[in-house]
């Protein structure tokens, strides 16, 4: 049985790519070359999500992604996925205009935290992610509290997101700051951190990490994954 193929909806070229490499690199983890999926990556200009995330315009954020699906899906794609939180609240208008189904970012993250029994974690991403309804919804359903960082850390995650890990740029001393939210989570008692943002890995993992990280492009990869195959 051949696997379905997946579609990328890429915002920022970091993000996306991370993602692209996240699938094949499970992929080749549990089958053969010849059996990988296809995997297509469609991107509409980040400036036009950057300006529309910024001024809140989710209409304008459900049109890109809904524009990316659509030509996905004119390549042969099954399944939509989008490794970008900052565009979650768009991502429900999307699906209403789109020829194929999506997989659900936040979803996937607490379904991921619920089974590792997990009651209280940390989340880092843009100020919409950090301080939006989508993650803490999908977590406050399955019992699980959600801390977001102070204000003034609210921006700082926000500014160095959008002037540096979307264009792939990682500063050290950006790194140290990022580091030091986590490790302040795990101050406030919380068991885990959320990376709320595609390109975090740049900066946060597993290794490097004050706290257990929840990588969101990875959990979204691996489900990906397992819907392609049938799993």
């Amino acid at each position: 049985m051949n696997a379905k193929h997946i579609g990328i909806v890429a915002v920022s070229s970091e993000g996306g790519a991370l993602c692209y490499r996240e699938v094949l690199r499970r992929a080749s983890g549990r089958m053969s070359p010849e059996m990988y999926p296809r995997v297509t990556v469609h991107n509409e200009p980040l400036g036009k999500y950057i300006e529309a995330v910024h001024a809140e315009d989710w209409h304008t954020v459900g049109e890109l992604l809904a524009r990316s699906a659509k030509h996905l899906a004119a390549t042969g794609a099954e399944i939509a996925i989008c490794p970008d939180n900052a565009v979650l609240h768009g991502m429900h208008l999307a699906e209403a205009e789109s020829p194929i189904p999506w997989l659900k970012t936040a979803d996937l993250v607490a379904d991921s935290i619920a089974t590792q029994e997990q009651s209280c974690v940390g989340i880092i991403g843009t100020r919409m992610v950090t301080t939006g309804s989508a993650f803490q919804t999908a977590l406050g359903v399955r019992g699980i509290r959600l801390l977001a960082p102070d204000e003034a850390d609210v921006g700082r995650l926000d500014a160095i997101i959008f002037s540096e890990l979307v264009y792939g740029h990682c500063r050290e001393s950006s790194q140290r700051e990022v580091l030091r939210v986590i490790s302040e989570f795990a101050g406030r008692g919380c068991e885990g951190v959320i990376l709320g943002c595609s390109e975090a890995p740049l900066m946060v993992t597993a290794e490097n990490s004050p706290a257990p990280v929840y990588d969101s492009t990875a959990i979204l990869a691996e489900a990906a994954l397992a819907a392609a195959c049938g799993a």
